[in-house]
C-alpha cells in the first residue's frame, strides 16, 4: 500500500535533502588552477575563456585592480578545468569591513540633498553605532565590487553553464578553506546575475545559495539613429529636451564648462578627482571599500581608450567629473564625485549623466548602462530597469538561510517608469 501524499512529500524533501548534503560534500570533478595575482595563471588559457566577457574580466583590468585597488580588497582566481581544457574562470574577491561600512545612512543622490528612507533605522541608529565598531568581517565575493554585472564567472563558448556552477562553488569553497590561514570568511557572496543567467544560476540552490533581488541596473539602450548628443536630443519629447538644455543652460551660466581629460590632466587632478569622490562617497548606503586616488590614473594609462573622464570647471577648477568605461558595446557610468556646495548652485549631478551619454554615443557603444543608484533622474533620460540578483551563503546553513529572508524584508526602491522619447511617451505621464 503506498505511503499517503503528505508522508511521500516528507520523504521526498528528506531524499534531496541527503542528495544535496552529498553532492556539497564531493568534488565536483573539474580539476582548479587557483592563484592570488592573474599573471600566475597561464594568459591564453584564461584569454580563451573570457575573450567574449568583456573588460572586467580582462587581464589588464584585474592587473590595475591589484595595483591600484582598495587596500580592504584582495583578489582570487581560478581557473576550471576539464582534464587540461579551460571551461570556466572565476573572479572573487576578499573584502574586510568593519560595522561602520556597512552603517552608512542611506542617500539618494541630488543636488546637494541626502533623503533618510528608513525611520525604524533612524531610530535604532545610536544602538547600531555602537555594536558596528566591534565588527569585523571577512567576506568572499565572486564578482567585482567595484562594478555591477557578472564580473565573477565567464565559461568557455559552448559549454553549459548549468553543469559548470557546481565547479564554481567547488572553487569558492577552495578558497575559503584556504582562507583560514589569514582569517575566516564565512560569508559568501555571488554578484550579479542578470536575466539571461537565472536559470543556469538556480544550481546554486543546491549548496545553500540564497537569491536576493537588489536595486535593478538601469540601462539605456541607443537608437540606431543616434549617432550623436544632438541625436540624442532630437528623439526626447519637447518637455524633456526643453529640461536638457536648460540645466545645460543653468551649469554654463553658473560658470561650469564640460571638458573630457586626457591621462596626463587625470595624473595632475588625481587629488582633487579624489577629494570630490569621497563628496559623494560619503553619502553611499554601503561603503564596503573606498577608491584610492591612484586608482582612476592607473585605469587612464591602462585602459586607454576603453576609458574616458569628462569634467566640469568653474574657472580653473574642477567642480564634478565622471567616468565612463567601454565594455564592447556597452558603455559603463562608472564612478562620479562633485562638490556638494557646488551641486547646490547648479544642477551638476543631471549635468554629469547628460556628459555621460553624450560621451558613450562617441565612443560607439550601443547601450548605456548607468547603475543602481538614483533610480529617477536615470528614469528621466530613458534608462529602464535590468533586473539583478546576488546570491548569498553562510558556512553555517540556517545563518545563510536567517540572513537571506532579513536582507530580503528590507524595502527596495522600484524605477519609476518614465517615457522621454517621442512615440514613447504615455498618456499618463
Amino acid at each position: 500500500m503506498p505511503a499517503p501524499r503528505p508522508i511521500r512529500r516528507v520523504l521526498e524533501k528528506i531524499a534531496n535533502a541527503r542528495s544535496e548534503h552529498e553532492e556539497r560534500h564531493r568534488p565536483s570533478g573539474f580539476g582548479f588552477a587557483l592563484a592570488e595575482q592573474i599573471d600566475c595563471l597561464d594568459a591564453e588559457r584564461w584569454d580563451r575563456v573570457t575573450r567574449e566577457a568583456g573588460f572586467f574580466l580582462s587581464r589588464r583590468w584585474l592587473r590595475t585592480l591589484e595595483s591600484a585597488g582598495p587596500d580592504n580588497l584582495s583578489p582570487r582566481y581560478a581557473l576550471v578545468l576539464r582534464g587540461t581544457e579551460p571551461v570556466a574562470a572565476v573572479v572573487m574577491q576578499v573584502v574586510e569591513v568593519s560595522g561602520d561600512r556597512l552603517l552608512q545612512q542611506t542617500g539618494a543622490i541630488g543636488e546637494g540633498k541626502t533623503k533618510t528612507r528608513f525611520s525604524v533605522r533612524r531610530a535604532l541608529r545610536p544602538a547600531l553605532e555602537k555594536v558596528s565598531r566591534q565588527l569585523r568581517e571577512r567576506l568572499l565575493i565572486c564578482g567585482n565590487l567595484l562594478s555591477w554585472g557578472l564580473h565573477g564567472v565567464a565559461f568557455a563558448p559552448g559549454e553549459n553553464a548549468a553543469e559548470l556552477w557546481p565547479a564554481v562553488t567547488e572553487a569558492l569553497y577552495r578558497v575559503r578553506r584556504a582562507e583560514r590561514l589569514n582569517g575566516t570568511a564565512d560569508f559568501l557572496l555571488v554578484k550579479d546575475i542578470p536575466p539571461a543567467h537565472l536559470g543556469s544560476a538556480r544550481t546554486l540552490q543546491r549548496f545553500h545559495y540564497r537569491p536576493l533581488e537588489t536595486m535593478p541596473n538601469m540601462v539605456l539602450e541607443f537608437r540606431p539613429a543616434w549617432r550623436s548628443y544632438e541625436d540624442y536630443l532630437a528623439s526626447l519629447d519637447a518637455k524633456y529636451r526643453k529640461s536638457a538644455q536648460q540645466i545645460a543652460r543653468k551649469v554654463g551660466e553658473a560658470g561650469g564648462v564640460v571638458e573630457r581629460l586626457t591621462a596626463g590632466e587625470i595624473a595632475a587632478e588625481a587629488g582633487r578627482l579624489h577629494e570630490l569622490y569621497l563628496q559623494v562617497h560619503a553619502h553611499s548606503a554601503v561603503r564596503l571599500c573606498t577608491l584610492p586616488p591612484t586608482l582612476l590614473p592607473a585605469l587612464a594609462q591602462t585602459a586607454g581608450d576603453d576609458f574616458s573622464c569628462v569634467a566640469v570647471r568653474r574657472g580653473r577648477e574642477i567642480v564634478g567629473f565622471v567616468t565612463i568605461l567601454r565594455d564592447g558595446e556597452t558603455a559603463v557610468g562608472w564612478y562620479m564625485g562633485f562638490d556638494r556646495a557646488a551641486a547646490a548652485e547648479m544642477p551638476l549631478y543631471v549635468r554629469l549623466l547628460h556628459a555621460v551619454i553624450a560621451e558613450s554615443l562617441r565612443l560607439g557603444c550601443r547601450r548605456l548602462s548607468l547603475g543602481r543608484t538614483a533610480l529617477e533622474p536615470k528614469a528621466r533620460l530613458g534608462a529602464r530597469p535590468e533586473p539583478l540578483q546576488v546570491w548569498l551563503r553562510h558556512r553555517v546553513p540556517a545563518l545563510g538561510q536567517l540572513l537571506g529572508s532579513v536582507l530580503a524584508a528590507v524595502p527596495q526602491e522600484e524605477a519609476p517608469e518614465r517615457n522621454p522619447f517621442k512615440e514613447e511617451r504615455s498618456v499618463t505621464e
